[in-house]
C-alpha cells in the first residue's frame, strides 16, 4: 500500500519576507494592501507570496483585529428570482471592498431567520444586510451591536434602503385606468410586510378615484395561490388584476389560462419587481421595475459607512420605480 503523503505546509508570512528580501513589516503590509511600501515592492513581495501559495491566516487576523472581513446577507426566499440578483450585486460590491459574504436564505420562516441571525453574529461578521420577512419580530434585539443595513422595511433605528412602493402601486392603476379598464382586483403581497401594503393600499385609492374595486386580497409571494385568490379570479368580475409582485402575477396568469381565459383578451394583469421572468413569460408581463441591482449596491455602500462610522445618524435611501410595459394589459379604449 502506498504510503499516504501529508498535505503540503502553508507558506508563512515569515517565509514571504525572507524569500523576497524584505523586513516583515513590509510584507505584512503588502499583503494587506497598508503601510508605507513602495508599489514595485509591493508587487515584488505579492509576486513572492503568490510563488510560495501564501494565503492569510484569516482566524489570526480577525482575532489581532477584531474583525472578520466577512458580512452577513439575510434574505428571505431564494426561490424568488428578484433575490438571487440582488444578492448577487451584493457579493460584487461587498467584494470590491475586500468582505466575503456569508448568504443565508431564511425561506420566510420567523424561526430561520432568528436561526440566521444567530448563526452570523456568532460567527463574528463585521456587518449584516438584512431583507426581513415581517415589520417585526425579535431579530432586531438579536441583531444589536452589529452595523446593519434594513432592504425594504422602513425599520426605527437602522439604514434603510427601499424603493418607493407607494408610487409603484400608483402606476399601475393609473396604467390600468388609462386603458380604460373600470372593474379592477388586486392581489396583494402578505399584510406583515409595510412594502406590500404600501404597493396595495396605494394601487386601491387610486383605483376607487376613478374605478372599480371590486375585490381585494392577499397571497405569499408565490407561484401558489391561496384559495381566496383563486375564488376571486374565479369570479370573472374583474377585467384587470394589479399584484403585489411578479410571482404573484405569473401565478395569477397561469391559473386564469386555467380557466379558459386569455391573457390579456379576457383579463389584463400587472406585477410587480420586474424579475427575469417578466419579460420572458407569455405574455410579457407588464410590471413596475424596482432598480434592485442600485438598491443591492447602495445598501453595501452604506454598511462600509455604518460599520466605519457607527454613531452617525441613520439614513433612509428611497428609490424611485418605473412601469414597464409589455403585453398582458389590453387598451380597451
Amino acid at each position: 500500500m502506498a504510503k499516504s503523503e501529508d498535505p503540503p505546509r502553508r507558506a508563512t508570512l515569515k517565509e514571504v519576507a525572507k524569500a523576497a528580501g524584505v523586513s516583515l513589516a513590509s510584507a505584512s503590509y503588502a499583503i494587506n494592501g497598508a503601510g508605507s511600501v513602495g508599489e514595485a515592492t509591493r508587487e515584488h513581495i505579492l509576486k513572492v507570496a503568490a510563488e510560495l501559495g501564501y494565503r492569510p491566516n484569516q482566524s489570526a487576523k480577525a482575532m489581532k483585529t477584531g474583525k472578520t472581513g466577512a458580512i452577513g446577507l439575510i434574505l428571505p426566499d431564494l426561490t424568488n428570482p428578484f433575490f438571487p440578483s440582488l444578492a448577487q450585486v451584493v457579493i460584487q460590491a461587498a467584494r470590491a471592498h475586500g468582505y466575503s459574504v456569508f448568504l443565508t436564505d431564511t425561506e420566510g420562516s420567523a424561526e430561520a431567520e432568528e436561526r440566521a441571525v444567530n448563526l452570523l453574529v456568532d460567527h463574528g461578521v463585521d456587518g449584516v444586510i438584512w431583507f426581513p420577512i415581517a415589520d417585526d419580530g425579535p431579530v432586531g434585539k438579536l441583531i444589536e451591536g452589529v452595523p446593519t443595513v434594513v432592504l425594504d422595511r422602513n425599520l426605527p433605528g437602522y439604514d434603510v434602503i427601499q424603493a418607493d412602493y407607494a408610487d409603484g402601486g400608483r402606476l399601475a392603476a393609473e396604467h390600468l385606468l388609462a386603458a380604460g379598464h373600470v372593474d379592477i382586483g388586486v392581489i396583494s403581497g402578505p399584510h406583515a410586510a409595510s412594502s406590500a401594503r404600501q404597493r396595495a393600499e396605494a394601487a386601491i385609492a387610486t383605483v376607487r378615484e376613478r374605478g372599480n374595486l371590486v375585490w381585494h386580497v392577499h397571497n405569499a409571494y408565490s407561484l401558489d395561490l391561496e384559495p381566496e385568490v383563486a375564488k376571486a379570479l374565479e369570479s370573472r368580475t374583474a377585467t384587470a388584476v394589479i399584484t403585489g409582485a411578479d410571482l404573484i402575477a405569473i401565478g395569477a396568469m397561469r391559473h386564469i389560462r386555467g380557466m379558459g381565459l386569455v391573457v390579456p383578451d379576457d383579463v389584463s394583469v400587472v406585477g410587480f419587481d420586474d424579475i427575469p421572468w417578466a419579460q420572458l413569460h407569455t405574455p410579457a408581463l407588464t410590471t413596475i421595475d424596482m432598480p434592485v441591482e442600485d438598491m443591492a449596491a447602495a445598501a453595501v455602500e452604506a454598511l462600509i459607512r455604518r460599520m466605519s462610522a457607527r454613531g452617525e445618524p441613520r439614513r433612509r435611501v428611497v428609490f424611485n420605480v418605473e412601469l414597464i410595459s409589455r403585453d398582458s394589459v389590453r387598451v380597451l379604449k
